[in-house]
């Protein structure tokens, strides 16, 4: 059984990057649940009734769709609406740091788990996936970089002061040493991310 589980289950203060053994002390019910179920797993595992693999995603981003209320979602707006033709908006400080990994290495994730056996992973069966650490400047200059400074001109600045306080009590960098170990891949940088949402998304075009 493979269980997506999420970075919430890690609270601050954070070290600089947080490693797979840093203590679970999440800060919303939604960590919470995550924390839970990975602890669960575990248990299930540990006494044979299933044979588990928790995988705590970065964010994924760019996501495809429409824009929703989820305090992240930021992350994938300023990029996928300008690569639409539309304006978005940035509620937070350019200095946000954040680590990423697209749809295509979320669904990567999940495949090579499937295929890692108990001895493999030993006992602490839940670990944090690699991704790209960045800030929101980073990222708006990556997309400027592969569609253009136009493109990059239509995130509109408007602070929102409770998504950012929200942000601020996310974690940033993690040290995915255990997940490289096993085979888990992510994007190199934050320009590969764009362009995998080019190519899954848009047809490889950019309006």
């Amino acid at each position: 059984m493979i269980f997506t589980s999420s970075i919430a289950v890690f609270g601050a203060p954070f070290p600089h990057a947080i490693p797979d053994d840093f203590h679970l002390t999440p800060l919303t019910s939604y960590g919470t649940q995550k924390a839970i179920c990975e602890l669960l797993l575990a248990d299930y595992t540990r006494r044979g009734l299933l044979e588990g693999v928790g995988i705590r995603l970065p964010t994924v981003c760019v996501r495809p769709g429409k824009p929703n209320k989820a305090a992240s979602g930021f992350f994938s707006g300023i990029i996928r609406e300008p690569l639409a033709g539309l304006e978005a908006v940035l509620p937070v400080a350019d200095s946000v740091r954040h680590t990423h990994a697209s749809p295509r290495a979320a669904i990567g994730f999940l495949l090579h788990a499937a295929g890692l056996t108990r001895e493999q992973l030993g006992p602490r069966i839940n670990l944090s996936m690699p991704g790209v650490c960045c800030t929101v400047a980073e990222q708006i200059e990556a997309l400027a970089r592969i569609a253009g400074p136009k493109v990059a001109a239509r995130i509109r600045r408007e602070p929102d002061e409770l998504v950012a306080r929200i942000v601020s009590g996310w974690s940033e960098r993690f040290d995915a040493q255990r997940a490289a170990a096993l085979g888990f891949r992510a994007e190199a940088s934050f320009d590969d991310i764009i362009r995998a949402h080019i190519e899954d998304e848009l047809g490889g075009k950019i309006a």
